[in-house]
């Protein structure tokens, strides 16, 4: 298999040789998954970690009513697990599931560790990710608390516009916060203008 996706990923976000991303995903196996199949369970350990190079991957929790609850909708490429139950070796807070058939890479800690310890710029990348997680993390969490449902949906057309092609409107719905109602009636109401 071509792992030229996931090695652009590594390049688009810093300067690292060819032959260096070649030593980091030397390790890192193919696999697909189709639609709606789960690729972690809540209180699973993960032992692997995956990168989406094709498709979309939601994490969501149960709330106390038994309902889904989108918290993160991840679009390829990039880097998709629960982070802490990987590292740490703790069972996962979240499900993740497929919403499209998706196209990952994988591989495990004992990899993850091995460049870690071995790669100065995979330590290099390693801090990047962790950096631009938390970012988006505390940019989510800012927006849900600060901004109106339909602020939030207007930045998402604006940074995801695919998204709307692919993943249903209720996830997206749950994903900004709001019941599928609400959100039919935004989109409504922007068609309106």
């Amino acid at each position: 298999m071509n792992k030229s996706s996931i090695n652009n990923y590594f390049h688009s976000l810093f300067d690292i040789k060819e032959e260096v991303v070649g030593k980091i995903t030397e390790t890192f196996s193919h696999f697909e998954l189709k639609a709606n199949e789960v690729l972690l369970n809540k209180d699973e350990i993960s032992t692997k970690t995956f990168f989406l190079e094709k498709g979309y991957v939601r994490s969501f929790i149960l709330n106390e009513d038994n309902e889904e609850i989108t918290t993160n909708i991840y679009a390829a490429p990039c880097f998709v697990n629960d982070f802490l139950s990987f590292f740490r070796q703790q069972p996962a807070k979240e499900t993740y599931q497929t919403i499209t058939a998706c196209s990952f890479w994988e591989t495990g800690l004992e990899n993850v560790q091995h460049n870690f310890h071995n790669i100065p710029e995979f330590r290099e990348f390693s801090r990047l990710l962790f950096v631009l997680n938390y970012y988006s993390i505390h940019d989510r969490l800012i927006e849900m608390a600060s901004q109106k449902a339909s602020t939030r949906y207007f930045n998402l057309m604006k940074k995801h516009p695919d998204i709307f092609q692919f993943v249903p409107l209720k996830i997206i719905a749950s994903y900004l916060g709001i019941k599928d109602s609400s959100l039919s009636r935004i989109r409504r109401d922007i068609h309106k203008m």
